[in-house]
């Protein structure tokens, strides 16, 4: 019992800092309609910002912010790629990926950078004798809290509005005097900037920055938010926010029970994509079995 406690407060306790990259695949998956890789890109661009930044004595609370700013920059090229220059949104992401590994090896100047003695946004708190456990999910808590909040009322403006309206019918928008392209960029600045602000977070809890770690982070993030859909459906967009932390908690712990079974870490890509194929057969299989479909719930 105690370990299966253990597994659910740090499952919890990731899962809370991975959430941001899932919300932030959300906003371009499903409130854009956009399927965008730039995530394998902007997210280790977050978190080499964020440790280069720490490593030259830059508080902890500046690096995520300038770690989020990172990625609405490499947002806004893909952005850019795909509504000015045409170019279809799956290749506009994989070419800013592609040019992002370079930019944030130019920035980390190293393959791998250490925070070993360095404040973080945890450290902070640790000092005050609170377990580091325990910290990350007061930290995540209120990271989460702060950006969902920003997140749904940001929606309810005109331009969050505008944004919805986009993902839900360009064509129609486009005839109420909408600018679209505006609207995805925007649509994709926000998403990469949350997805880097994951990066950045996860980087001071793990205690170094690593140039390859976006490798799968789009399927992390496509997981929770399909966990997400399929327990809780039908759902407005605050719930769904809600919903998408217990989808990345879900997933973790999913993925902590398979590693408990011995599993060698280089089967953990693969662990993930089984995970993501079940949930995305869910849906399938409860149509199948005469328990309805998901409707499209509010964007």
């Amino acid at each position: 019992m105690s370990n299966l406690f253990s597994l659910l407060t740090s499952s919890f306790a990731q899962g809370l800092l991975w959430s941001l990259l899932a919300i932030g695949v959300f906003l371009t998956y499903r409130i854009l309609d956009i399927a965008d890789l730039t995530a394998e890109g902007s997210y280790p661009l977050g978190g080499g910002i964020a440790a280069i930044s720490i490593v030259n004595g830059l508080s902890p609370v500046v690096a995520c912010i300038l770690g989020f700013l990172g990625g609405a920059a490499a947002g806004l090229v893909s952005g850019l790629l795909h509504t000015k220059l045409k170019i279809p949104a799956l290749l506009a992401g994989i070419i800013t990926m592609t040019g992002l590994y370079s930019v944030t090896a130019r920035v980390m100047g190293a393959p791998n950078l250490a925070l070993i003695g360095e404040d973080t946004i945890f450290s902070l708190l640790q000092k005050r004798g609170l377990s580091k456990e325990l910290v990350v999910i007061i930290t995540g808590c209120v990271v989460v809290a702060l950006v969902i909040t920003l997140l749904v009322l940001f929606f309810k403006t005109e331009i969050g509005l505008a944004i919805r309206s986009t993902g839900d019918n360009i064509a129609m928008s486009e005839a109420n005097g909408i600018n679209t392209d505006n609207m995805k960029l925007i649509g994709y600045m926000l998403s990469n900037g949350c997805i880097s602000l994951a990066g950045a977070l996860l980087v001071q809890n793990n205690g170094f920055a690593d140039l390859n770690s976006g490798t799968g982070t789009i399927v992390i993030g496509l997981a929770s938010v399909i966990i997400a859909e399929v327990i809780f459906r039908n759902q407005p967009l605050l719930f769904r926010l809600l919903t998408i932390v217990l989808g990345a908690t879900a997933y973790r712990f999913i993925l902590a029970l398979v590693f408990s079974a011995n599993v060698q870490a280089s089967d953990s890509k693969l662990a993930s994509a089984l995970v993501l194929a079940v949930c995305l057969a869910l849906p399938e299989v409860r149509k199948k079995l005469g328990l309805g479909t998901r409707k499209k719930g509010d964007a």
